[in-house]
């Protein structure tokens, strides 16, 4: 007999029209993942920054049609990973966004009316943190206790250094530095999105996991004497965040009259810190700072070698059984992350 496998893909989600920004901005700022203070004061400091962000969130979303792409992108993921997997029998990809609509009470009703048997999570984040994957886990939770969705479920928790998520970026890479390197030797940049130092020094496992991902990318490239470094971007607030910054990186390599590549790999979809962040706002900077060139490696949004490589992430939760399993095939953080889900070997 066929199972039933339903597979929840974790994004950030993002407002799809501009009256649904502030919503989103409040959504992300109240999640006591990212403001980590009690109630009420988390309560009132969302309401206080979403207010603030909004016209600014608002200019940045025009740049784009006025609202995120990120759903119909990770749409278009759910049905490639849908049509990668058909050889486990019945499985369904459906998103839970944690910020924005389907968000996991709404999808957490639709798995529940598919009838699973088993459930498998799968983040779009590859590398896991507590600020993204464990918070939409704990949301997760949360929807299928008032859904009474009551399965076996397994977590891929994390794919830093997945092999076809790597080959898919190194082939974009080569293609960008090699365009690059009309102009000099390039600098590659290997961006993810910053966090706040010390949500790091709590044991956060991200950083950790960003530089395996950049270190497994390089060598991955085959590109001889590669000059690359990991940076973060999309900093916000006064709290001191993880360096080197995106922004200091391209404006001291433009500065060097150097080429540059920025390389996005914490985020396998297109959408606002893509599309505006690096291709408008980062593009400025280095134009102004004296770039000879400036380019931007697309994400692997539905390339079929990732979605084959996230295919068989899922179809090792679905053999191992396990509750929690890593990419790599077990915990890959040393001790010292106490923040990753994953249990010390």
């Amino acid at each position: 007999m066929s199972r039933r496998i339903a597979v929840v893909l974790f994004n950030l989600g993002g407002p799809d029209n501009p009256d649904a920004i502030r919503p989103f901005l409040f959504n992300l700022f109240a999640d006591p993942a990212i403001i980590r203070v009690p109630n009420p004061a988390r309560l009132i400091l969302a309401w206080a920054i979403a207010k603030k962000r909004t016209n600014l969130a608002k200019d940045i979303y025009a740049e784009i049609g006025g609202g995120s792409p990120l759903l119909p992108n990770t749409e278009a993921q759910a049905r490639a990973l849908e049509a990668q997997l058909a050889d486990l029998g019945e499985v369904k990809a459906f998103i839970a966004m944690r910020y924005w609509h389907p968000m996991s009470q709404e999808t957490a009703m639709l798995v529940k009316d598919f009838a699973p048997d088993e459930v498998i999570l799968l983040p779009l984040y590859p590398q896991f943190s507590t600020t993204t994957t464990a918070s939409s886990v704990r949301v997760w939770r949360d929807a299928c206790k008032i859904a009474r969705l009551d399965v076996p479920t397994r977590l891929v928790c994390c794919y830093p250094t997945e092999s076809r998520f790597i080959a898919a970026m190194a082939a974009g890479l080569r293609a960008a530095h090699e365009e690059a390197a009309r102009y000099g030797r390039p600098r590659v940049l290997f961006s993810a999105h910053g966090l706040p130092e010390k949500i790091v020094k709590a044991g956060d496992p991200y950083q950790w996991q960003c530089e395996r991902t950049a270190a497994a990318l390089a060598e991955a490239s085959g590109i001889p004497d590669l000059d690359w470094v990991s940076t973060y971007q999309s900093r916000v607030g006064r709290l001191k965040w993880i360096e080197p910054s995106t922004e200091a990186v391209i404006h001291q390599a433009a500065l060097e009259k150097r080429p540059i590549v920025v390389v996005p790999i914490a985020f396998v979809s297109e959408h606002s810190e893509t599309l505006v962040e690096l291709d408008i706002e980062y593009r400025r900077l280095a134009d102004e700072s004296g770039a000879p060139c400036y380019l931007r490696v697309p994400t692997v949004g539905a390339e079929d070698g990732f979605i084959a490589g996230l295919a068989d992430l899922v179809r090792a939760g679905h053999r191992r059984g396990t509750a929690c399993e890593a990419g790599d095939g077990g915990r890959i953080c040393p001790a010292a992350f106490t923040g990753c889900p994953s249990k010390a070997a």
